[in-house]
């Protein structure tokens, strides 16, 4: 069982930046990957990055060279810096675990992007 709890989120002007935090409750050494994922409303959840456990990272073409996800082994928390903010990226961002054959998420965070 592994429990995802998501931090970062708010309200900022388009351009500005925001740091998503997911802590997970193991060791993320166990974890094959790591994701965050969003929901915009009336559209479907999509990838916006992963990293696996050997540290390659993964990006949706709409976020990269804004967005880096990293990962912290020793504090078991994974990253996503998100820089250059639009609209757009206005949505609930949730965080994924990959164990084994089990799929786990967080609770999310809300991120608002004004114009």
């Amino acid at each position: 069982q592994v429990q995802l709890v998501e931090s970062g989120g708010g309200l900022v002007q388009a351009g500005g930046s925001l740091r998503l935090t997911c802590a997970a409750s193991v060791s993320i050494l166990r974890i094959d990957d790591m994701g965050w994922y969003r929901r915009a409303p009336g559209k479907q959840r999509e990838l916006v990055a992963s990293i696996t456990s050997g540290g390659s990272t993964n990006y949706a073409d709409s976020v990269k060279g804004r967005f880096t996800i990293s990962r912290d082994n020793a504090k078991n928390t994974v990253y996503l810096q998100m820089n250059g903010l639009k609209p757009e990226d206005t949505a609930v961002y949730y965080c994924n675990s990959i164990l084994g054959f089990s799929d786990y998420w967080g609770q999310g965070t809300q991120v608002t992007i004004s114009s």
